[in-house]
């Protein structure tokens, strides 16, 4: 499993209020924009967790009675299976990337 760091804070404020040039004396390096991204990777895949419980829920209720709807059913594993599999992409993405960026000469 992956495990992020949500402590990462970026080079300049998130809420950055001055023009879009303007660096109000400090310096964005490319860890600030780093930063956003796995920030945002993260809440991500905190999103895909969230919904793959909901459909195991609804599973579960479909499974004990408490509920009798099978679309709900259906379409909660199916949301939860598309998003996995969209994470799980971008995350190969992210793996070839990070392998080209590697491999490129000094």
């Amino acid at each position: 499993m992956i495990n992020l760091n949500a402590n990462v804070s970026s080079v300049m404020p998130v809420g950055n209020s001055g023009s879009a040039g303007a660096n109000n004396g400090k310096t964005a390096g490319a860890g600030s924009g780093f930063a956003d991204a796995v920030k945002a990777v993260g809440q991500q895949i905190s999103k895909v967790d969230g919904l793959q419980q909901t459909a195991d829920v609804s599973i579960q209720d479909l499974l004990s009675g408490k509920n009798e709807d099978l679309t709900s059913v259906v379409s909660a594993a199916a949301k939860a299976d598309m998003s996995f599999k969209l994470l799980v992409g971008v995350r190969n993405k992210l793996i070839e990337a990070y392998k080209q960026t590697m491999s490129m000469p000094l």
